[in-house]
Protein backbone atom coordinates (compact mmCIF):
# COMPACT_ATOMS: atom_id res chain seq x y z
CA UNK A 1 0.00 0.00 0.00
CA UNK A 2 3.01 2.31 0.00
CA UNK A 3 4.21 2.05 -3.56
CA UNK A 4 1.80 4.52 -5.14
CA UNK A 5 0.19 6.95 -2.63
CA UNK A 6 -0.61 9.52 -5.30
CA UNK A 7 -2.32 6.85 -7.40
CA UNK A 8 -4.38 5.80 -4.38
CA UNK A 9 -5.41 9.36 -3.59
CA UNK A 10 -6.39 9.95 -7.21
CA UNK A 11 -8.52 6.81 -7.06
CA UNK A 12 -10.28 8.01 -3.91
CA UNK A 13 -11.20 11.31 -5.54
CA UNK A 14 -12.16 9.68 -8.84
CA UNK A 15 -14.33 7.11 -7.07
CA UNK A 16 -16.89 9.79 -6.25
CA UNK A 17 -16.83 11.60 -9.61
CA UNK A 18 -19.55 11.28 -12.22
CA UNK A 19 -18.26 9.52 -15.30
CA UNK A 20 -19.30 10.01 -18.94
CA UNK A 21 -21.83 7.88 -20.68
CA UNK A 22 -20.77 5.38 -23.32
CA UNK A 23 -22.64 3.21 -25.78
CA UNK A 24 -23.90 -0.28 -25.00
CA UNK A 25 -24.94 -3.38 -26.82
CA UNK A 26 -26.74 -6.44 -25.53
CA UNK A 27 -26.90 -10.19 -26.04
CA UNK A 28 -29.50 -12.10 -24.09
CA UNK A 29 -27.58 -15.16 -22.85
CA UNK A 30 -25.73 -16.01 -19.67
CA UNK A 31 -22.91 -17.40 -21.81
CA UNK A 32 -22.45 -13.97 -23.34
CA UNK A 33 -22.32 -12.39 -19.88
CA UNK A 34 -19.49 -14.74 -18.89
CA UNK A 35 -17.70 -14.00 -22.16
CA UNK A 36 -18.03 -10.30 -21.39
CA UNK A 37 -16.59 -10.75 -17.90
CA UNK A 38 -13.62 -12.58 -19.36
CA UNK A 39 -13.16 -9.76 -21.84
CA UNK A 40 -13.08 -7.20 -19.04
CA UNK A 41 -10.46 -9.19 -17.14
CA UNK A 42 -8.34 -9.56 -20.27
CA UNK A 43 -8.59 -5.87 -21.25
CA UNK A 44 -5.74 -3.43 -20.68
CA UNK A 45 -6.26 -1.88 -17.24
CA UNK A 46 -9.12 -4.30 -16.60
CA UNK A 47 -9.92 -5.92 -13.26
CA UNK A 48 -8.12 -8.98 -11.92
CA UNK A 49 -11.55 -10.50 -11.34
CA UNK A 50 -15.24 -10.07 -12.11
CA UNK A 51 -18.46 -11.75 -11.01
CA UNK A 52 -22.11 -11.49 -12.03
CA UNK A 53 -25.25 -12.98 -10.53
CA UNK A 54 -28.54 -13.49 -12.37
CA UNK A 55 -31.61 -14.50 -10.35
CA UNK A 56 -34.73 -15.67 -12.15
CA UNK A 57 -37.34 -18.39 -11.64
CA UNK A 58 -36.16 -18.91 -8.08
CA UNK A 59 -32.60 -19.76 -9.12
CA UNK A 60 -29.38 -17.73 -8.98
CA UNK A 61 -26.81 -18.18 -11.74
CA UNK A 62 -23.25 -17.17 -10.80
CA UNK A 63 -20.83 -16.19 -13.58
CA UNK A 64 -17.14 -15.58 -12.77
CA UNK A 65 -13.85 -14.66 -14.38
CA UNK A 66 -10.33 -13.94 -13.18
CA UNK A 67 -9.25 -13.79 -9.55
CA UNK A 68 -10.58 -12.51 -6.24
CA UNK A 69 -6.97 -12.20 -5.03
CA UNK A 70 -4.03 -11.87 -7.43
CA UNK A 71 -1.89 -13.93 -5.04
CA UNK A 72 -4.16 -16.97 -5.34
CA UNK A 73 -5.71 -18.81 -8.25
CA UNK A 74 -9.32 -18.47 -7.12
CA UNK A 75 -12.21 -16.80 -8.89
CA UNK A 76 -14.57 -14.48 -7.00
CA UNK A 77 -17.42 -16.32 -5.29
CA UNK A 78 -21.00 -15.27 -4.61
CA UNK A 79 -20.28 -15.60 -0.86
CA UNK A 80 -17.19 -13.34 -0.91
CA UNK A 81 -17.49 -10.00 0.86
CA UNK A 82 -16.93 -6.71 -0.99
CA UNK A 83 -17.55 -3.00 -0.64
CA UNK A 84 -20.79 -2.16 -2.44
CA UNK A 85 -19.97 1.56 -2.63
CA UNK A 86 -22.88 3.81 -3.65
CA UNK A 87 -25.30 0.91 -3.98
CA UNK A 88 -25.49 1.60 -0.23
CA UNK A 89 -27.58 4.66 -1.16
CA UNK A 90 -30.38 2.26 -2.03
CA UNK A 91 -30.11 0.92 1.53
CA UNK A 92 -30.51 4.42 2.95
CA UNK A 93 -33.45 4.85 0.60
CA UNK A 94 -34.99 1.69 2.05
CA UNK A 95 -34.63 3.10 5.56
CA UNK A 96 -36.10 6.48 4.62
CA UNK A 97 -39.05 5.03 2.72
CA UNK A 98 -39.76 2.64 5.58
CA UNK A 99 -40.01 5.67 7.87
CA UNK A 100 -42.34 7.30 5.34
CA UNK A 101 -44.44 4.15 5.32
CA UNK A 102 -44.65 4.30 9.12
CA UNK A 103 -45.62 8.01 8.94
CA UNK A 104 -42.58 8.99 10.96
CA UNK A 105 -41.15 10.99 8.08
CA UNK A 106 -42.51 12.85 5.08
CA UNK A 107 -40.87 13.09 1.68
CA UNK A 108 -41.52 16.82 1.66
CA UNK A 109 -40.17 17.38 5.17
CA UNK A 110 -37.29 19.83 5.07
CA UNK A 111 -33.82 19.81 6.59
CA UNK A 112 -34.82 22.80 8.75
CA UNK A 113 -37.75 20.82 10.17
CA UNK A 114 -35.79 17.66 10.87
CA UNK A 115 -32.24 18.88 11.57
CA UNK A 116 -32.39 22.47 12.81
CA UNK A 117 -28.64 22.48 13.48
CA UNK A 118 -27.81 22.24 9.79
CA UNK A 119 -26.75 25.28 7.72
CA UNK A 120 -29.55 27.80 7.26
CA UNK A 121 -28.87 27.89 3.51
CA UNK A 122 -29.83 24.22 3.28
CA UNK A 123 -33.02 24.59 5.31
CA UNK A 124 -35.67 24.27 2.61
CA UNK A 125 -34.16 21.19 0.95
CA UNK A 126 -36.56 18.25 1.23
CA UNK A 127 -36.06 14.55 1.84
CA UNK A 128 -37.44 13.90 -1.64
CA UNK A 129 -34.86 16.20 -3.23
CA UNK A 130 -32.00 14.52 -1.41
CA UNK A 131 -33.16 11.06 -2.41
CA UNK A 132 -33.31 11.98 -6.11
CA UNK A 133 -30.23 14.26 -6.06
CA UNK A 134 -32.01 17.49 -6.94
CA UNK A 135 -31.16 19.09 -3.59
CA UNK A 136 -28.25 21.29 -4.63
CA UNK A 137 -26.32 20.26 -1.50
CA UNK A 138 -22.55 20.63 -2.01
CA UNK A 139 -20.85 17.26 -2.49
CA UNK A 140 -18.41 16.76 0.38
CA UNK A 141 -16.27 14.39 -1.73
CA UNK A 142 -15.28 17.39 -3.85
CA UNK A 143 -14.15 19.40 -0.85
CA UNK A 144 -10.56 20.25 0.03
CA UNK A 145 -11.03 18.73 3.49
CA UNK A 146 -12.07 15.37 2.04
CA UNK A 147 -8.98 15.32 -0.16
CA UNK A 148 -6.80 16.15 2.83
CA UNK A 149 -8.37 13.37 4.88
CA UNK A 150 -7.74 10.86 2.10
CA UNK A 151 -4.16 12.07 1.76
CA UNK A 152 -3.18 12.38 5.43
CA UNK A 153 -5.27 9.81 7.33
CA UNK A 154 -7.17 7.60 4.87
CA UNK A 155 -7.81 4.83 7.41
CA UNK A 156 -8.89 7.17 10.19
CA UNK A 157 -12.44 7.26 11.51
CA UNK A 158 -14.60 10.12 10.23
CA UNK A 159 -17.91 10.92 11.93
CA UNK A 160 -20.98 12.02 9.94
CA UNK A 161 -20.92 15.39 11.72
CA UNK A 162 -17.34 15.94 10.60
CA UNK A 163 -18.35 15.13 7.03
CA UNK A 164 -21.00 17.84 7.24
CA UNK A 165 -18.46 20.26 8.70
CA UNK A 166 -16.36 19.89 5.55
CA UNK A 167 -19.08 21.67 3.55
CA UNK A 168 -21.07 23.43 6.29
CA UNK A 169 -20.04 26.89 5.09
CA UNK A 170 -20.87 26.17 1.45
CA UNK A 171 -24.08 27.45 -0.17
CA UNK A 172 -26.35 25.33 -2.32
CA UNK A 173 -24.91 24.56 -5.73
CA UNK A 174 -28.26 25.54 -7.31
CA UNK A 175 -31.82 26.23 -6.12
CA UNK A 176 -33.17 23.01 -4.63
CA UNK A 177 -35.44 21.10 -6.97
CA UNK A 178 -34.31 22.98 -10.08
CA UNK A 179 -32.08 20.30 -11.62
CA UNK A 180 -30.26 17.02 -11.06
CA UNK A 181 -26.72 16.74 -9.71
CA UNK A 182 -25.37 13.68 -7.91
CA UNK A 183 -24.17 14.56 -4.39
CA UNK A 184 -22.86 12.15 -1.77
CA UNK A 185 -23.86 14.67 0.92
CA UNK A 186 -27.53 13.92 0.17
CA UNK A 187 -27.43 10.49 1.76
CA UNK A 188 -25.32 11.61 4.71
CA UNK A 189 -28.08 14.08 5.61
CA UNK A 190 -30.80 11.48 4.98
CA UNK A 191 -29.02 9.14 7.39
CA UNK A 192 -28.78 11.86 10.03
CA UNK A 193 -32.49 12.63 9.60
CA UNK A 194 -33.31 8.93 10.05
CA UNK A 195 -31.31 8.91 13.29
CA UNK A 196 -32.94 12.11 14.57
CA UNK A 197 -36.43 10.85 13.69
CA UNK A 198 -36.07 7.49 15.41
CA UNK A 199 -33.44 8.33 18.05
CA UNK A 200 -31.64 5.20 16.91
CA UNK A 201 -28.16 4.81 15.37
CA UNK A 202 -28.18 4.43 11.60
CA UNK A 203 -26.41 1.06 11.92
CA UNK A 204 -29.32 -0.18 14.08
CA UNK A 205 -31.85 1.05 11.53
CA UNK A 206 -30.08 -0.79 8.72
CA UNK A 207 -30.03 -3.99 10.73
CA UNK A 208 -33.67 -3.83 11.85
CA UNK A 209 -35.27 -2.34 8.74
CA UNK A 210 -33.14 -3.84 5.94
CA UNK A 211 -30.70 -6.61 6.83
CA UNK A 212 -33.09 -8.73 8.89
CA UNK A 213 -36.25 -8.42 6.75
CA UNK A 214 -34.27 -9.32 3.62
CA UNK A 215 -32.29 -12.05 5.45
CA UNK A 216 -28.95 -10.51 4.51
CA UNK A 217 -26.75 -12.64 6.76
CA UNK A 218 -23.48 -11.56 5.12
CA UNK A 219 -24.15 -7.83 4.93
CA UNK A 220 -22.73 -5.31 7.42
CA UNK A 221 -22.11 -1.63 8.02
CA UNK A 222 -18.51 -1.28 9.25
CA UNK A 223 -16.77 1.88 10.38
CA UNK A 224 -13.24 0.41 10.28
CA UNK A 225 -11.19 -0.64 7.27
CA UNK A 226 -11.20 -4.38 7.98
CA UNK A 227 -13.26 -6.61 5.68
CA UNK A 228 -14.92 -9.86 6.76
CA UNK A 229 -13.23 -12.95 5.32
CA UNK A 230 -13.31 -14.25 2.71
CA UNK A 231 -13.41 -11.11 0.62
CA UNK A 232 -12.81 -9.98 -2.94
CA UNK A 233 -9.65 -7.90 -2.93
CA UNK A 234 -10.01 -4.48 -4.52
CA UNK A 235 -7.22 -3.17 -6.74
CA UNK A 236 -5.95 -0.14 -8.59
CA UNK A 237 -4.39 -0.75 -11.99
CA UNK A 238 -0.90 0.76 -12.17
CA UNK A 239 1.14 1.61 -15.27
CA UNK A 240 2.97 -1.45 -16.56
CA UNK A 241 0.17 -3.87 -15.79
CA UNK A 242 0.76 -4.04 -12.02
CA UNK A 243 -2.01 -3.88 -9.40
CA UNK A 244 -2.05 -2.08 -6.04
CA UNK A 245 -4.24 -3.65 -3.35
CA UNK A 246 -6.68 -0.96 -2.14
CA UNK A 247 -9.03 -3.24 -0.19
CA UNK A 248 -8.32 -1.54 3.14
CA UNK A 249 -6.88 1.77 1.97
CA UNK A 250 -9.84 3.99 2.86
CA UNK A 251 -12.02 3.93 5.98
CA UNK A 252 -15.66 3.35 5.04
CA UNK A 253 -16.65 5.76 7.82
CA UNK A 254 -15.94 8.59 5.38
CA UNK A 255 -18.72 7.24 3.16
CA UNK A 256 -21.20 6.33 5.95
CA UNK A 257 -24.80 6.28 4.65
CA UNK A 258 -23.62 7.13 1.14
CA UNK A 259 -21.41 4.09 0.66
CA UNK A 260 -20.10 2.13 3.67
CA UNK A 261 -22.11 -1.10 3.38
CA UNK A 262 -20.22 -4.37 2.88
CA UNK A 263 -22.06 -7.28 1.30
CA UNK A 264 -21.62 -10.26 -1.03
CA UNK A 265 -22.83 -10.78 -4.61
CA UNK A 266 -25.49 -13.20 -3.35
CA UNK A 267 -26.74 -10.89 -0.58
CA UNK A 268 -26.70 -7.86 -2.87
CA UNK A 269 -28.87 -9.71 -5.38
CA UNK A 270 -31.27 -10.64 -2.58
CA UNK A 271 -31.41 -7.01 -1.41
CA UNK A 272 -32.39 -5.77 -4.87
CA UNK A 273 -35.20 -8.31 -5.06
CA UNK A 274 -36.45 -7.21 -1.65
CA UNK A 275 -36.09 -3.51 -2.51
CA UNK A 276 -38.19 -3.74 -5.67
CA UNK A 277 -40.38 -6.48 -4.19
CA UNK A 278 -41.80 -4.17 -1.48
CA UNK A 279 -40.18 -5.91 1.48
CA UNK A 280 -39.35 -2.59 3.16
CA UNK A 281 -42.28 -0.35 2.23
CA UNK A 282 -45.51 -0.53 0.26
CA UNK A 283 -46.81 0.43 -3.16
CA UNK A 284 -47.65 4.01 -2.18
CA UNK A 285 -43.99 4.73 -1.44
CA UNK A 286 -42.83 2.91 -4.55
CA UNK A 287 -45.06 5.08 -6.71
CA UNK A 288 -43.31 8.12 -5.25
CA UNK A 289 -39.93 6.44 -5.67
CA UNK A 290 -40.56 5.81 -9.36
CA UNK A 291 -41.11 9.41 -10.34
CA UNK A 292 -37.98 9.69 -12.46
CA UNK A 293 -35.82 12.66 -13.35
CA UNK A 294 -34.64 12.39 -16.95
CA UNK A 295 -30.92 12.59 -17.45
CA UNK A 296 -30.23 11.67 -13.85
CA UNK A 297 -27.26 9.31 -14.06
CA UNK A 298 -25.97 7.02 -11.36
CA UNK A 299 -22.26 7.21 -10.64
CA UNK A 300 -20.79 5.56 -12.66
CA UNK A 301 -23.54 5.36 -15.28
CA UNK A 302 -25.20 2.00 -15.64
CA UNK A 303 -26.43 0.43 -18.88
CA UNK A 304 -28.76 2.13 -21.31
CA UNK A 305 -30.52 5.42 -20.63
CA UNK A 306 -30.34 6.43 -16.96
CA UNK A 307 -33.02 8.31 -15.00
CA UNK A 308 -33.09 9.13 -11.29
CA UNK A 309 -35.84 8.18 -8.85
CA UNK A 310 -35.76 8.16 -5.05
CA UNK A 311 -32.60 6.21 -4.12
CA UNK A 312 -33.19 4.25 -7.31
CA UNK A 313 -32.23 4.59 -10.96
CA UNK A 314 -34.07 3.40 -14.05
CA UNK A 315 -31.95 1.74 -16.74
CA UNK A 316 -33.68 1.44 -20.10
CA UNK A 317 -31.87 -1.05 -22.32
CA UNK A 318 -32.69 -2.49 -25.72
CA UNK A 319 -34.11 -5.57 -23.99
CA UNK A 320 -36.23 -3.78 -21.41
CA UNK A 321 -35.98 -1.86 -18.17
CA UNK A 322 -34.37 -2.66 -14.83
CA UNK A 323 -34.15 -0.56 -11.67
CA UNK A 324 -31.22 -0.29 -9.29
CA UNK A 325 -28.01 1.51 -8.46
CA UNK A 326 -24.32 1.59 -9.33
CA UNK A 327 -21.36 2.21 -7.04
CA UNK A 328 -17.71 3.22 -7.15
CA UNK A 329 -15.12 2.90 -4.37
CA UNK A 330 -11.33 2.53 -4.48
CA UNK A 331 -10.93 -1.06 -5.68
CA UNK A 332 -14.59 -1.80 -6.50
CA UNK A 333 -17.22 -0.93 -9.09
CA UNK A 334 -20.75 -2.27 -8.62
CA UNK A 335 -24.07 -2.56 -10.43
CA UNK A 336 -27.19 -4.08 -8.89
CA UNK A 337 -30.68 -4.01 -10.38
CA UNK A 338 -33.99 -5.84 -10.52
CA UNK A 339 -37.22 -5.93 -12.47
CA UNK A 340 -40.09 -3.73 -11.29
CA UNK A 341 -41.71 -6.62 -9.41
CA UNK A 342 -38.46 -7.75 -7.80
CA UNK A 343 -38.73 -11.27 -9.17
CA UNK A 344 -35.58 -11.06 -11.28
CA UNK A 345 -32.34 -9.38 -10.29
CA UNK A 346 -28.73 -9.06 -11.35
CA UNK A 347 -25.41 -7.82 -10.02
CA UNK A 348 -22.03 -7.20 -11.59
CA UNK A 349 -18.91 -6.62 -9.49
CA UNK A 350 -15.37 -5.79 -10.61
CA UNK A 351 -12.39 -5.43 -8.29
CA UNK A 352 -11.12 -2.13 -9.67
CA UNK A 353 -12.64 1.36 -9.36
CA UNK A 354 -14.98 2.53 -12.10
CA UNK A 355 -13.04 2.74 -15.35
CA UNK A 356 -13.22 5.50 -17.93
CA UNK A 357 -13.18 5.71 -21.71
CA UNK A 358 -13.24 2.46 -23.70
CA UNK A 359 -13.12 0.26 -20.62
CA UNK A 360 -16.17 1.99 -19.14
CA UNK A 361 -18.01 1.52 -22.44
CA UNK A 362 -17.03 -2.15 -22.36
CA UNK A 363 -18.30 -2.50 -18.80
CA UNK A 364 -21.62 -0.91 -19.71
CA UNK A 365 -21.99 -3.33 -22.62
CA UNK A 366 -21.48 -6.24 -20.24
CA UNK A 367 -24.07 -4.76 -17.85
CA UNK A 368 -26.51 -4.39 -20.73
CA UNK A 369 -25.81 -7.98 -21.76
CA UNK A 370 -26.58 -9.08 -18.21
CA UNK A 371 -29.85 -7.13 -18.26
CA UNK A 372 -30.82 -8.82 -21.53
CA UNK A 373 -29.93 -12.26 -20.17
CA UNK A 374 -32.06 -11.53 -17.12
CA UNK A 375 -35.07 -10.19 -19.05
CA UNK A 376 -35.08 -12.54 -22.04
CA UNK A 377 -33.60 -15.68 -20.57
Amino acid sequence: MTRAPHLLLAAVLAAFAILPVGAQAASPTAADVKRGLRGLVAAKGGPPGAIATLHRDGRTIVLRAGRADIRRRRAPRASDHMRIASVAKAFSGAVALRLVRDRKLGLDDTIAQRLPGMPVAWGQVTVRQMLNHTSGLPDYTRSKAFAEQAQNDPRGFVSPSRIIDWVRADPLEFPSGSRYEYSNTDNIVVGLIAEATTRRPYAWLLKQYVFRPAKLGQTSFPSSVALPRPFIHGYLAEPGGQYEDASTFLSPSGAWASGAVVSTPRDLNAFMRAYLGLRFFVRAQQRQQMRFVRGGESSPPGPGANSAGLALFRYRTRCGTVFGHTGNFPGYVQFAAATADGRRALTTSLNIPAPTGKLLAKLRRVQATAACALLRG
